[in-house]
């Protein structure tokens, strides 16, 4: 069993920076990727960065703004997010391919955490 826990969402003003964390815990074996998506009232599922390995990739929105990292030591994926617009706010999710102990691997998603960029 495998568990996501975000925290780090909130409001914060046109300009601002948040961090996103998110934690894993449970039967993990390895983590293979992690990435952030963010759905937005009206729109469709985004990806706003992904890390797999030491590869990055962000979405083009985002790119120049946000930072993607992890600690393995922690089991733990941040997403820095600077320069905040309007246009960023959504529910955040954290997103992360997992190998569990008994070698099964899957998908697993955080609870989501809302992002609100207003003035």
């Amino acid at each position: 069993q495998v568990q996501l826990v975000e925290s780090g969402g909130g409001l914060v003003q046109p300009g601002g920076s948040l961090r996103l964390a998110c934690a894993a815990s449970g039967s993990i074996f390895s983590i293979n990727a992690v990435g952030w998506y963010r759905l937005a009232p009206g729109k469709g599922r985004e990806l706003v960065a992904r890390m797999i390995s030491a590869t990055t990739q962000y979405g083009d929105p985002v790119k120049g703004r946000f930072t993607i990292s992890r600690d393995n030591a922690k089991n733990t994926v941040y997403l820095q997010m600077n320069a905040l617009k309007p246009e960023d706010t959504a529910v955040y999710y954290c997103n992360q391919i997992i190998r569990t102990t008994d070698q099964q691997t899957a998908e697993y998603w955080g609870q989501g955490t809302p992002v609100t960029v207003s003035s």
